[in-house]
């Protein structure tokens, strides 16, 4: 049993690296916008990794195994922060302005909310689910449509758009909903998903609000967090 479950983790150590450095590659090729490289890791590696966890047994204890993923990648941000790694690919992929310091603050706070929800959630609730989705698909659209056609400005915050926000809304509450779909499909979630629609309606929409907020490069906390908070009352 405990070699499946190494297995499980090596498989998931390999899907969530092979995502971060194909979008290091295109970034560094030049082939993809910065950026728009930044996105999609952020966006793509949350599902991937929460897809992973049905690889692993039921035992509590897999939990662990599962966060020394997003633990070991973490690591790496601030290594690479903090200049201790010299790693220009990943640099240019995950900051905008180029400058590796911009590692320590959106990528690193998503690497520690990814292993603390893993470990405080993992598959006994959905709350943990709920949050990571609504961090990567919601910011993650958010911010590429708003990028795109985010013309016009939500009223209390010029930095952020309507379309941003609209983004941010389905991104979050789509990736959410399948996400639980098939958790709810393989047994590990009883109640059916028609009984997930309203509550993760109520969180996506009040995680679009406060991402909209203009509170500089803490999304990725305060998004999860309000999701989690709103989990405990809903789900």
């Amino acid at each position: 049993m405990l070699t499946n479950n190494i297995v499980a983790l090596i498989i998931t150590f390999i899907v969530a690296l092979a995502w971060l450095r194909i979008n290091d590659y295109l970034a560094h090729r030049g082939w993809i916008e910065s950026h728009l490289s930044r996105k999609l890791i952020h966006i793509g590696t949350g599902p991937l990794f929460v897809l992973c966890w049905l690889l692993f047994t039921a035992n509590p204890i897999n939990k662990f195994l599962a966060a020394l993923v997003p633990l070991a990648f973490t690591l790496q941000f601030l290594l690479i922060g903090t200049g201790v790694i010299k790693d220009e690919a990943s640099v240019k992929a995950m900051s905008r302005s180029g400058d590796r310091r911009e590692i320590l603050r959106g990528p690193l706070f998503y690497g520690i909310i990814f292993v603390l929800l893993t470990i405080i959630y993992w598959k006994n609730s959905p709350i943990g689910i709920v949050g990571l989705m609504l961090m990567c698909g919601g910011d993650g659209l958010a911010d590429i449509l708003g990028r795109k056609w985010g013309t016009v400005k939500v009223p209390w915050n010029r930095g952020k758009s309507l379309v941003g926000s609209l983004g941010m809304l389905f991104g979050g509450w789509l990736l959410s909903i399948l996400i639980i779909w098939i958790f709810t499909a393989k047994g590990i979630f009883s109640p059916a998903i028609q009984s997930y629609l309203l509550p993760i309606t109520i969180i996506a929409v009040v995680g679009m609000l406060v991402e909209s907020l203009p509170l500089k490069d803490i999304d990725n906390i305060t998004v999860s967090l309000s999701a989690v908070i709103l989990g405990h009352l809903l789900l």
